[in-house]
This record gives C-alpha cells, sequence and structure tokens, in this order.
C-alpha cells in the first residue's frame, strides 16, 4: 500500500515537473511548431518588397509548411506554392533569365518571385489584405470577376462573399498563421 502511495506521488512529481517545463518553454515549443526557416532570404526579399517577413513566414507555413520541394495538386510549387506559368511571367516581368520551372523548389527564387508577386498584388489592390491574398490563392481573375459581380461585392472594393471555399479558408488560414507569427517573433 505504501509503496502503491509512493508511486502515485512520483508520477505527480514528474507529471508536474513536465508541466512546470513546458509552461517555461512555450515560446520555444511554439517556434518549434511555427519556425521561420530561411530567415535570411524572407527578410531580404520582405524589405525588398515591402512585405511583412512575418507575413512571407506565415504565408510560406500556410502554403507549403516549409517544404521546399512541396507540390500541389494543381501543380503550384516550393515553399510559396508558385504555379510554373506564374512563375514565368514574374520571372519575365523582373528580368529574370532563362527562367524554368525547377527554379521554383529553389528557396531564395521562390521567395525572390513570390514576395515581388505579393508587392504586385498589394499594389494593384490598393493594400487591401482580402483582396492580394484572395488573388494570390484563387487568382487576380477570379478576384476582379468577383468585384464586379454585384452578389459577391456591393462596392465593387471589397468582397462581401468569396465563392471559393478553399479561398475562403485559405484567408482565415493565413491570417490566423500571421497573427501567431506575430505574437511568437
Amino acid at each position: 500500500m505504501a509503496k502503491v502511495r509512493k508511486l502515485k506521488h512520483i508520477r505527480l512529481l514528474v507529471a508536474v515537473l513536465l508541466i512546470y517545463a513546458a509552461v517555461l518553454n512555450i515560446p520555444n515549443l511554439l517556434k518549434l511548431l511555427y519556425p521561420i526557416e530561411h530567415k535570411e532570404i524572407i527578410i531580404k526579399y520582405g524589405q525588398m518588397h515591402k512585405v511583412d517577413p512575418l507575413l512571407l513566414a506565415a504565408l510560406i507555413k500556410t502554403e507549403s509548411n516549409f517544404e521546399p520541394r512541396a507540390e500541389s495538386r494543381k501543380g503550384a510549387k516550393g515553399l510559396m506554392q508558385i504555379t510554373p506559368s506564374t512563375g514565368e511571367w514574374i520571372a519575365k516581368t523582373i528580368g529574370v533569365n532563362d527562367f524554368n520551372e525547377d527554379m521554383l523548389f529553389d528557396p531564395e527564387t521562390n521567395i525572390m518571385l513570390g514576395s515581388w508577386y505579393i508587392e504586385h498584388l498589394t499594389n494593384y489592390y490598393n493594400g487591401i489584405f482580402e483582396l492580394v491574398f484572395a488573388a494570390y490563392n484563387g487568382g487576380r481573375g477570379n478576384v476582379d470577376k468577383w468585384l464586379k459581380d454585384k452578389n459577391l461585392s456591393s462596392d465593387g472594393i471589397t468582397l462581401d462573399t468569396i465563392p471559393f471555399s478553399e479561398t475562403k479558408n485559405y484567408l482565415e488560414k493565413l491570417r490566423k498563421n500571421y497573427n501567431i507569427y506575430k505574437i511568437i517573433y
């Protein structure tokens, strides 16, 4: 009986110590769940293209979970999940010679192209977060159509409704991740 009681006390003590250690290490635990890999590249191109590096990190977390070789079922590639056609258009626009879609798996190239594209969309949509990232996810052509549809946009400037559930969920996840990154870092 005394051995059983002693064993329970030891288990309780170990549990309390583990909880105490976890509480003290919450910031480190959160950084494991919400990392910033390729930090120097993210900062470099974030500053160059006037995009908050924490937003870039949140977008990469949302898009690929920092997996440089990630590829979507729609063919988007790399950390920021850029489609080959969009990558080619951006590369041509900014003067990257000899672009090929395998370049999208290179973290620096992917972040350079993706951050430029976010800056481009930010300028195009006057900095309206929802429109910028709805276009990043669902396509600029779709967002432009939605803004012209009175059932989706009462003012032609903002969206009242996003008809693609994937894009709507994407925006919610991106906002959540961005807020978490701002808290942690």
